[in-house]
């Protein structure tokens, strides 16, 4: 599929994985009050863009699509998700079989002779609570194709 790039309201940082959690959480709350300050919309959900690959320490960047530029406050960005041909896959259930859902998307794109580009990102369509059933969650992940 052929996507549009995106306007983003991001927090990016070099972090150890087991920090993830946390630093979801900080990040989230401070996008939506700098967001929310500059009277800026969110036109999207909550994602995740990676810069590299997952090892003890991941660099990624965490944000909202926004219906505009926010002006740099604190850790918060201006930010952009690309556009262009990616492929796309549907995870259903909690964050630790993630590692699963992205190896059977880089698979499938493999076996359809396609090449994957080096952008990668994760949509948060369901929104955690600490009450909910993990197998309830719903998450986007989005790859790039090559030219």
């Amino acid at each position: 599929m052929t996507i549009q790039p995106s306007i983003t309201a991001t927090i990016r940082r070099v972090i150890s994985t087991t920090d993830l959690a946390q630093f979801f959480d900080t990040s989230f709350r401070t996008l939506q009050e700098t967001i929310s300050a500059q009277e800026i919309g969110i036109v999207g959900s909550a994602f995740c863009l990676y810069h590299g690959p997952v090892a003890k320490t991941v660099d990624l960047e965490v944000g909202f699509p926004t219906d505009r530029a926010i002006r740099h406050a604190g850790d918060a960005s201006a930010g952009s998700l690309p556009g262009g041909r990616i492929a796309r896959l549907m995870h259903c259930g909690g964050f630790d079989g993630l590692a699963a859902s992205w190896a059977r998307l880089n698979t499938w794109v493999h076996d359809q002779g396609l090449d994957a580009g080096t952008t990668r990102w994760e949509v948060y369509l369901t929104k955690p609570t600490p009450d909910m059933d993990p197998r309830d969650l719903r998450t986007e992940l989005n790859l790039t194709l090559a030219s």
